[in-house]
């Protein structure tokens, strides 16, 4: 299909219209494009007089009836007075302050800007995204938990830092604090940022109306026999400043609120882990109101915790939420084109390229995408100027990502494309059953009799197709079960077994994932597991990866082959390498399984490769999408997950499907239901 026209008119048009957009008045004294639901006042006698309030404060007894006045005047009556006048204007901002973060941080908080001169803080664009977040889950009742995947120079950190104080200092007494910088310089240069805060902030307002205080009082004030813990008499509360890299220093203590920065760039020391030290630092937080913990970071490759808590909260699986802020949405990167016109219809012209002209440029369809997002001309010209900087895409995404897919692309050693990836995203689900394949035992021959689903959500087998039957017919070489083989332990890799289900291979289409089972168990009881769960799929072709079984043949004096020769005695399908001439001539025993080598690896990764690019399947689990995601090219040359990270349902889906589009015939009908499958219908890697 030929591309639609592109009327460089209306380009021009709707980018001036997005510009205009982006030139949203925001005032933090008068409220006015302020985030949160607002109401617009006026209150003679205020400061200021017009407001934009939030609606929250119309809850509060005299701002509902100063609104209503129209004037302090007007409510004061018979006892107006400049000093009456005074005390209520005081009152009315101190209560403004407790509901308005953005006012409060205008009126009382002093940062050092990017080049380093103090000024008051007035939240640029992106951080009021963030504040409209932690404001929200505040707002709800709800305790606080996020994590921030962020490009860089925007202040995210400060926004962290600052709205944390807001809770400290106006909205609860005895609030302790605690951040945790990736290095000491991190986290001194959080301290500094409280310490300038705390040098300007008003005295006043460290007490309440009324209270009376001793002016010779510090503001601050260390903890005796502590270099890293700060007082605050005042409000009853302490500022603590870690460092992972001294995990005694970030154990959280008492705090209820908990601030993690740059978490990706964490490093393991003194034989604790990044999630060690962060477990340590927030595990006594109450899981209450008003309680906080942020853990922010770029992106710093995948597999690390810092991804995978991150896809966990974008994907609903834990109790963070998930906030990413693109570079697009930083007011500072913006550089407008010196002709428009000129710029707009290069950007359309080339819009249709897919190679860059060298490692310092994107493609024309890269920088159309951005258009297609929502940039503007400006924005669009800005990351032109900003790539020559850089020679990798890599590298630039992981400093400015524009979504967070690219956000932890790392380069030169990833397997898979992510854009790729996240292309099978749709065909992930939730499963229709979960449970166990049960038998009338639990191994040998009555293992496979009897056979029923029984659901438990402690199951460890998960469906997302049941197995079909079809009257008065059977489809041959419909199903595929495929079995890596892990540990035994908790910490060990896991054992998976996968079912492939290849009916719409019959009508030209794609062969999807059935169901998963994923636990730790005995290598026998796995062996026989994975027999069920084929034999309830209609005696499924089974292909049981045999490395870990043919090492453990090399220890226990040929344990594995007895659990291979036992499967393949009982269960009439299961997958054998073909034998050689001399294995023939000699007698020797059938090679049970696939074995993963040197040769056989490269073949049944680069399919997958193939299937991923091309959506060659129909993925049903999205832990495998995240296995795919964190997938290298070690510095050795050899191919597996990154440190931490596992590869077991990717082996799965890589055999599963060099198996599926290679060896097996095509799924057909058969309308004999007597039919059972041979013991040996596939061929092997004996032939690559």
């Amino acid at each position: 299909m030929a591309e639609p026209q592109v009327d460089i008119t209306e380009l021009l048009a709707e980018d001036a219209r997005r510009e205009a957009q982006r030139q949203v008045c925001f005032d933090p004294v008068t409220g006015q494009g302020a985030p949160g639901e607002r109401v617009e006042t006026l209150i003679g006698g205020a400061f200021p007089e017009r407001a934009w309030m939030p609606r929250t404060m119309l809850d509060v007894p005299l701002v509902r009836q100063l609104v209503k006045a129209g004037s302090i005047s007007a409510w004061l009556g018979t006892g107006d007075c400049e000093e009456a006048r005074a005390k209520v204007a005081t009152m009315l901002s101190r209560e403004r302050c407790r509901h308005d973060f953005c006012f409060w941080a205008v009126l009382c908080v002093i940062i050092k800007d990017k080049e380093g001169a103090e000024t008051r803080f007035v939240p640029n664009a992106a951080q009021r995204v963030l504040l409209s977040r932690l404001e929200a889950m505040r707002l709800a009742g709800k305790p606080i938990r996020l994590i921030l995947l962020k490009a860089r120079q925007w202040g995210g950190s400060t926004l962290v830092q600052m709205y944390m104080a807001w809770l400290q200092l106006v909205h609860a007494r005895g609030l302790n604090s605690l951040i945790v910088g990736h290095v000491k310089d991190a986290s001194a240069e959080v301290k500094g940022m409280f310490d300038l805060m705390m040098a300007y902030y008003p005295d006043a307002m460290l007490h309440e109306p009324g209270e009376a205080w001793d002016a010779r009082q510090p503001k601050m004030e260390g903890v005796a026999g502590t270099h890293n813990i700060q007082r605050i008499p005042a409000r009853g509360c302490k500022i603590k400043i870690g460092t992972a890299e001294r995990p005694d220093s970030a154990r959280g203590g008492d705090s209820a609120l908990v601030h993690c920065t740059e978490v990706a760039f964490w490093k393991k020391t003194e034989g604790k882990t990044p999630q060690q030290i962060i477990r340590s630092a927030v595990s006594g937080v109450a899981y209450k109101p008003m309680t906080m913990v942020v853990y922010e970071s770029t992106a710093n490759g995948t597999g690390n915790f810092f991804h995978t808590e991150y896809l966990d909260a974008r994907d609903g699986k834990s109790v963070f939420e998930a906030l990413f802020i693109p570079w697009h949405a930083i007011e500072r990167y913006s550089l407008p084109p010196d002709d428009r016109a000129a710029f707009a219809r290069r950007l359309v012209d080339c819009r249709q390229e897919t190679e860059a002209a060298d490692g310092r440029h994107e493609p024309g369809s890269y920088l159309w995408k951005l258009w297609q997002d929502g940039s503007t001309l400006s924005q669009i010209n800005w990351y032109v100027a900003k790539r020559t900087e850089y020679t990798d895409h890599a590298d630039m995404a992981a400093e400015y990502p524009s979504d967070d897919t690219e956000a932890f692309a790392h380069s030169g050693r990833r397997i898979f494309d992510l854009d790729d990836i996240e292309r099978l995203r749709p065909g992930c689900r939730t499963p229709g059953m979960v449970g166990e394949v049960e038998g009338d035992a639990v191994s040998g021959g009555k293992a496979l009799h009897g056979l029923r689903f029984v659901t438990s959500p402690a199951g460890r087998l998960k469906v997302w197709a049941a197995p079909e039957e079809m009257d008065g017919a059977v489809v041959r070489d419909r199903y595929l079960v495929v079995v890596d083989v892990g540990g035994r332990w908790s910490g060990a890799d896991w054992s998976v077994i996968t079912v492939f289900d290849r009916y719409w291979m019959m009508e030209g289409g794609r062969p999807s994932i059935a169901a998963q089972w994923r636990g730790h168990i005995d290598h026998d009881l796995l062996a026989w597991k994975a027999a069920q769960i084929a034999a309830w799929y209609g005696n499924a072709l089974l292909v049981i990866e045999s490395n870990t079984l043919d090492r453990e043949q090399d220890t226990d004096g040929g344990e594995a082959v007895v659990i291979l020769d036992q499967i393949g005695e009982a269960y009439p399908n299961l997958y054998s390498r073909t034998s050689t001439p001399e294995d023939i001539a000699e007698g020797r025993p059938r090679k049970w399984g696939f074995h993963t080598n040197r040769l056989t690896k490269p073949v049944v990764i680069a399919t997958l490769v193939e299937a991923v690019r091309d959506r060659l399947w129909v993925e049903r689990d999205e832990e495998a999408l995240r296995e795919l995601a964190i997938y290298e090219k070690k510095p050795d040359g050899t191919l597996g997950a990154v440190d931490g990270g596992h590869d077991d349902i990717l082996m799965t889906r890589a055999i599963g499907l060099y198996v599926c589009l290679r060896q097996m015939t095509e799924p057909r009908i058969d309308d004999d239901k007597g039919w059972m499958p041979a013991l040996q219908r596939a061929t092997s890697e004996g032939v690559i």
